[in-house]
């Protein structure tokens, strides 16, 4: 089963010490490509949880978002004295320099940075481990939804592949009748060369190879239906197959030019035509594929 690049997955931790919310969502795109915001208490865990990012997401444009709180009180705060008294003494010099009241300057200096600081045992090793832990609860969310995504995706894939194979046995059940016209015009001018007496058998021989090479479409037809069945094996492996199914659907591509290239036939030309639209709906989705 095949997985989207687009996904969202949440989770939330709410206990007497801790409050935890992380929230992930990704997009498409040929590589990873994370945006993470967290606390800065955590700012050291950075490189890990971009490890937990390539490890469950692959790949896509991803945006991790973490928001935490700790409810104990017994964490102690530290407040800097000396910074706090210079702070409002600063504030009250500038309030009486412009006459402004001095309500809140008490407020606004407990407030200032630095100020207040949280004691110097840092983040628990359990909030982390906590973290950690509804982190990948986010991820496998966000798989969930991607493999939701998918599995819409794999649908309107089979159904576009499925209408280029009917193109093809349509341009299978046309070839006879087109082969049948390119002799009838051979015949016509090789019935003209003999009229004027000015049968030059080299020219002759030189255009009847001319338009085998050039109207020929048998081998393009097998190559198409051995891409249409390829693309189809790889999608329903379900192994990231996205950068894949993109290659082959250029090749897919590429068979359809050619025979279109060749065919000379108007009701070909239709069905090519037609195949080409339905190229460009897998192409479009397949970018959003993982």
């Amino acid at each position: 089963m095949i997985h989207s690049m687009t996904g969202y997955g949440k989770s939330v931790l709410d206990t007497e010490a801790v409050s935890i919310t992380v929230e992930v969502k990704t997009l498409n795109s040929k590589y990873l490509d994370a945006n993470i915001r967290i606390p800065r208490s955590f700012s050291e865990k950075e490189l890990e949880i971009r490890n937990l990012l390539s490890e469950h997401l692959q790949r896509g444009k991803v945006s991790l978002s973490v928001e935490y709180k700790r409810h104990q009180a017994d964490l102690g705060v530290v407040v800097n004295e000396d910074l706090f008294k210079a702070y409002f003494k600063e504030f009250s010099r500038l309030a009486n320099d412009v006459q402004a009241s001095g309500q809140d300057l008490f407020k606004l200096a407990l407030q200032a940075p630095e100020v207040m600081n949280g004691s110097d045992q840092g983040v628990p090793d359990e909030d982390w481990l906590a973290l950690r832990a509804e982190i990948v609860k986010a991820l496998k969310r966000c798989n969930e939804h991607r493999a939701s995504e998918g599995a819409g995706l794999a649908e309107k894939l089979s159904s576009y592949i499925e209408a280029i194979g009917k193109n093809l046995q349509g341009v299978e059940e046309q070839d006879p009748h087109r082969t049948a016209h390119i002799r009838e015009k051979l015949r016509t001018h090789m019935n003209e060369w003999i009229s004027d007496e000015r049968v030059d058998e080299n020219r002759f021989e030189q255009e009847l190879i001319y338009y085998i090479e050039k109207l020929d479409i048998a081998e393009e037809k097998v190559r198409l239906q051995s891409h249409l069945n390829y693309f189809m094996e790889i999608m329903n492996q379900g192994k990231a197959p996205g950068k894949k199914l993109g290659f082959i659907a250029q090749e897919i591509g590429r068979e359809i030019n050619t025979m279109g290239a060749k065919a000379n036939d108007a009701v070909i030309q239709k069905l090519v035509v037609g195949m080409k639209e339905e190229l460009e709906k897998i192409k479009e989705q397949s970018l959003n594929i993982l």
